[in-house]
């Protein structure tokens, strides 16, 4: 699949199961506040097609977003114009200024290979906080929690078109590989098949919390989370 396309299609996907960003996106200003109750600015890293973003808009003064993917990226321009949305790396981004908060959602953090990249990467979060600031990061299973094997599937229909995505996970050594299988179809072509590999890190909690630290940050693990895998808040200073 193409990146635009794969885009489109994951934007779609996730309308029609009803994940609620809106709610999501309250809940993590929620955190924020309580930690840092004047907060008014936040950068959203990994934001894809700014899902998040857009009501992280509604609830502070000025956001801006980082994406690596720059078809996911043109998303997130389209949607928001007046949003500064930067495209960039989250293991060595650099932006010239500090934000009240920090966040990256949708357990995109477990795209860091091993620990010295998660390492990497909170620290490049947290040096763009101001002192006091709020970092959140939603983690993806941890070993224990993960499920070898699980099998999920969806069907749903959307603007027109009918949308299948069916995936299986499995462990190798230290991480999930999630195979998606997609099909899409509409009245005016014919339904096509895409097939997405996602590998993401099945780092501990210990991990998770040692990357906190060793950024100056102090760390809370909050159970639930808007995915069942919680969240990790941490203040700078």
């Amino acid at each position: 699949m193409y990146e635009a396309e794969l885009a489109d299609v994951y934007d779609a996907i996730y309308a029609g199961r009803g994940k609620d960003y809106e709610a999501e996106a309250a809940t993590v200003a929620e955190l924020v506040r309580a930690r840092l109750p004047g907060a008014s600015s936040l950068l959203d890293v990994a934001c894809g097609t700014g899902s998040h973003l857009r009501h992280f808009a509604g609830l502070f003064g000025h956001v801006e977003g980082l994406e690596l993917s720059a078809d996911m990226l043109a998303v997130a321009r389209t949607r928001m114009p007046g949003v500064p949305a930067h495209e960039g790396d989250m293991r060595d981004f650099a932006l010239g200024r500090t934000f009240d908060a920090v966040t990256c959602m949708f357990s995109s953090i477990a795209y860091m290979r091993d620990e010295r990249e998660l390492a990497a990467a909170v620290g490049t979060m947290a040096a763009h906080l101001v002192p006091g600031g709020v970092l959140v990061i939603e983690p993806w299973w941890f070993p224990e929690s993960f499920l070898p094997g699980y099998v999920a599937g969806d069907v749903v229909t959307v603007d027109g078109r009918t949308l299948a995505r069916v995936s299986r996970t499995v462990r190798e050594g230290g991480a999930s590989v999630m195979e998606v299988h997609y099909v899409v179809a509409d009245a005016a072509s014919p339904a096509r098949h895409f097939t997405v590999t996602h590998v993401n890190t099945l780092f501990t909690r210990e991990q998770y919390e040692t990357a906190f630290t060793g950024a100056g940050l102090k760390v809370d693990y909050i159970e639930g989370g808007p995915s069942g895998r919680g969240l990790f808040a941490g203040t700078l200073g």
